[in-house]
Order: C-alpha cells, then sequence, then structure tokens
C-alpha cells in the first residue's frame, strides 16, 4: 500500500463523495457476469493457496496468445510487473515518450536506474514520429520503454514505425518495453499485438492487463509476454510465489473466454468517443486525437476541483512529464454518464 504519499493516479474513490469516476480508463461496460461468477466460485476455496505456477491461466493465455507457455509470467497486476521487469535490469537508463505512464520512471528509479524522456509534442498531437528512430540511432541507453496506445494520449504507434523501432532496437541490442495494456480496447485491438513477433525479437517484451479490458482493476491481475526466459526467471525471483490470488486466477481464466463482449465494448467506444471528443472542443477545450477509450485534453480553466465538487472524478494530468497544469485525461463511458460529464462542465466553462 502507499504510505503517508498522496495517490499519483487516478481511481481514488476512497474518502471523498464521487458519483461517476472518469478517471481511470476501465472497460466501459464494466466486468462481465461470467468474470463476476467466477469470483464468487472461487470463495468456495478461499482456504487454499493460489497456485504459484498460474498454470490453469497460463495454458488459457498460451492458447489465446498463439505464445509458448514458458513465454508468459503473470504477475499482481501490469504494475508489479513493471517494478519486476526494472528490478531484474537493475540499475539501467531508458528511453521513454513524454508523456507516458509515471510507473515506468517511479519503478527505474527504484532500482538505481532513470529516464531519459523524448518529448512528443502538442502539434503533433503528441504523436510518436520517425524522429524516434534518430533518436534510437543516438542514445546510450539500454532499453526503450514504449506505450502504445500510450497513456494519457490515447495514440498508438503506428504498425510500420513499431516495426522499425524493433528493427533498431534488435539491431542494436536495446531492449524494447512495449506496453499493450489498452491495446484490446483500441480501435485495431489484438490485431495491432507485437506478440507474433516475440520470436524473431529476443529483446521484446510486452506488458498486458485485464484491468482495463474486462473491469478487473480490483483484482489486479497482469501478464507479460517474451522469448527471454532468463529474463522472466529473473523478474519471478522478485516477487512472492503466491502474488496471483486464486480470485485473480479464476477470474483471468473466465474473461479469456469473452471476445464477444470486447468487441460490443469496442464498438461502444468508438461509437462514444468522437461524439465526446466534439462536445468536448464545443466546451472550447483542446482534444488529442485518442485511438482508445479515453482522451487527453487542455483547458484554460481549473477543472478538477471544480468537477469533484460536483461529484466527477477525472485524471488530473499535471503530474505527468511534458505536461503540466490544465492538462487532464478523461475516460470514454456510455452516453448517459459522457452527457452528465457534459452537463457537469458546461456548467463550469460556461
Amino acid at each position: 500500500m502507499l504510505y503517508q504519499v498522496s495517490n499519483p493516479h487516478g481511481g481514488d474513490l476512497y474518502g471523498r463523495a464521487v458519483d461517476l469516476d472518469f478517471s481511470v480508463n476501465t472497460n466501459p461496460l464494466g466486468t462481465p457476469p461470467s468474470v463476476i461468477r467466477a469470483v464468487e466460485d472461487a470463495a468456495r476455496d478461499l482456504c487454499q493457496y493460489p497456485d504459484p505456477g498460474c498454470r490453469e491461466l497460463t495454458a488459457a493465455l498460451s492458447d489465446r496468445e498463439g505464445v509458448a507457455p514458458c513465454a508468459i509470467l503473470c504477475g499482481c497486476g501490469a504494475a508489479e510487473l513493471i517494478y519486476a521487469y526494472c528490478g531484474a535490469l537493475g540499475a539501467v537508463r531508458a528511453l521513454m515518450p513524454a508523456p507516458a505512464f509515471l510507473e515506468y520512471g517511479a519503478a527505474l528509479e527504484a532500482f538505481g536506474g532513470e529516464a531519459e524522456p523524448f518529448p512528443l509534442k502538442e502539434e503533433e498531437g503528441f504523436a510518436l514520429t520517425e524522429a524516434f528512430l534518430t533518436a534510437l540511432e543516438r542514445t546510450d541507453c539500454g532499453t526503450v520503454f514504449l506505450c502504445s496506445p500510450n497513456n494519457p494520449t490515447g495514440r498508438l504507434v503506428r504498425p510500420e514505425l513499431l516495426e522499425e523501432i524493433c528493427r533498431i532496437c534488435h539491431r542494436r541490442r536495446l531492449r524494447l518495453f512495449v506496453d499493450e495494456c489498452f491495446l484490446e480496447l483500441s480501435d485495431r485491438g489484438r490485431e495491432a499485438s507485437l506478440a507474433g513477433w516475440l520470436d524473431s525479437f529476443p529483446g521484446l517484451f510486452l506488458l498486458r492487463a485485464f484491468t482495463k479490458s474486462y473491469g478487473m482493476a480490483g483484482l489486479r491481475l497482469g501478464y507479460c509476454l517474451s522469448g527471454d526466459g532468463g529474463l522472466l526467471s529473473a523478474m519471478s525471483r522478485r516477487v512472492q510465489p503466491w502474488n496471483v490470488s486464486l480470485p485473480a486466477q479464476r477470474a483471468g481464466v473466465a474473461a479469456l473466454k469473452e471476445e464477444a463482449f470486447l468487441e460490443s465494448s469496442r464498438q461502444l467506444i468508438r461509437r462514444e468517443r468522437p461524439f465526446l471528443a466534439a462536445e468536448l472542443e464545443k466546451l472550447g477545450l483542446w482534444v488529442c486525437p485518442s485511438q482508445a477509450n479515453y482522451l487527453l485534453v487542455k483547458s484554460r480553466r481549473e477543472l478538477f476541483g471544480p468537477l469533484l465538487d460536483r461529484g466527477v472524478l477525472i485524471r488530473d494530468c499535471s503530474n505527468y512529464e511534458g505536461l503540466g497544469r490544465g492538462w487532464y485525461r478523461l475516460a470514454v463511458k456510455g452516453r448517459e454518464e459522457n452527457r452528465m460529464l457534459l452537463d457537469a462542465l458546461g456548467a463550469i466553462l460556461k
């Protein structure tokens, strides 16, 4: 748990009155009923330790991802795997776009490493461009962190650019960490994954989570894919053996059968995101082009406090590298909730 420090992330509903949470980017359809049933059934077996090898879950992930079980490591949420990855590498310097998820830098620092930010440009819609290739060729960092779609911008890395990044990293023997946690709720879905490239690029590491796609944030379940068994072994030694709970493992197996649920979720997001973006722009906000289930916006007026006074929680992005005051991230939800957010914003900005 956090000890006597403030929570730097969204989703903190505790100790405050919140009716609508737009601060976290979980599935707008919530948690699949089958996953809830799996957790309820698992409650009968709480006297048992969970399987420390996550064998049933790993087998299901192997079938789904088309990779060998030995290329999979499960964890107590994606965040644990980020820290285990950085712990396994030790004190390294890593090149990463900015803004990006805060825990990459925090995990590097926790083990004596540091981040070298590559600034993304507002005038380019915070897209990763070919300029990053030049930075890759020149960097003396041994590791590269990417997030696709990026958090908090919602931008996917173009496939041809991502492939070239992989080739340069492979040629220069740089490790490449790619966070795909939001991929299944993005426009391209799982087809944009690099899982098929693991055999060709042994330094490639992919991070995934059940958190966002299946509305399972409270269970804490993530996994990673890598062809480097030595790396996965080193990561495993840095966490306790029962780190993935029995309910989380059962829920994960159930979730992997919910393909129709994911497709319905993507359809809702593809319908609601342009509606929400257009209405936000009418209110005078700058909206970053997004291909995911959230929007990064810029406002001349303070929004976090006034919205919280109305029971609406959003993500204040002032603590992201490369952003600052006036930047906020908003989840895409269903039409009724989106209208409630817009009404609250209208009352503040009119």
